[in-house]
């Protein structure tokens, strides 16, 4: 029975149940996508990152130095970043263990103008759906003018929440928000993201045409934020 249980523990089973996540490494701020793929949930965030690419790792495996070759550089000041759903993990790679639907995101980047990014908007409709290790805040969609209510309701479902006009939710700090701002304001779209720390709440602001967030690929997949 221990070895059994020593097996176990290596091959990454862990109490989050079976099904997969999400990896996606990219470079530049999500500019350029170099794999996307399906991982098996129960897995450390960094066996899963392990068991796709050829990583190399600092401080006792907990610090990942470089991922196929593209290496961190303190005095170029480039190095990998990750987040889950869309959070800035709190914590080492072999730390955080996969739930199933969790996106595992990956980006090398310059920190020389912005070390911290608490929140980003790339992995839409995350955090909304699955939040942070497992636990995910009450959401809502809040509509500007009474011409988007079909879509944001639309959109609720899509991230499991509710569609309402009253601004009285944005001065929450229980609950994620998605903020629809009229379209007609934007002659191109926007989409910004703030928050403090993963799991927390989180407001996302959203400005055009919101169908754009219903598509196959929604808008924004694999950036920080979308400026007007």
């Amino acid at each position: 029975m221990a070895l059994i249980l020593a097996v176990a523990a290596l091959a990454g089973c862990g109490g989050e149940g079976s099904g997969s996540a999400t990896l996606w490494v990219t470079r530049d701020r999500g500019a350029h996508v170099l794999l996307q793929r399906e991982v098996p949930a129960g897995l450390t965030a960094m066996q899963a990152l392990d068991r796709a690419t050829d990583i190399k790792t600092r401080y006792a495996g907990r610090f990942v130095q470089s991922i196929d070759g593209l290496e961190g550089s303190l005095s170029g000041r480039r190095d990998w970043f990750y987040f889950i759903n869309g959070y800035e993990a709190d914590r080492s790679a072999a730390e955080y263990r996969l739930h199933a639907g969790d996106v595992e995101w990956w980006d090398f980047r310059s920190w020389r103008a912005q070390i911290r990014q608490p929140v980003v908007v790339g992995s839409f409709p995350e955090p909304f759906r699955h939040g942070f290790e497992g636990k995910r805040l009450p959401a809502r969609v809040v509509y500007e003018v009474r011409q988007q209510r079909d879509v944001a309701e639309r959109v609720a479902r899509l991230i499991g929440g509710r569609a309402t006009s009253s601004r009285s939710v944005l001065r929450r700090d229980d609950v994620n928000v998605l903020l629809l701002l009229g379209p007609s304001r934007f002659k191109r779209p926007t989409f910004l993201a703030t928050g403090s720390q993963a799991g927390g709440a989180v407001r996302f602001t959203f400005g055009g045409d919101a169908e754009l967030l219903l598509a196959k690929v929604p808008f924004g997949r694999f950036r920080y934020e979308v400026g007007p």
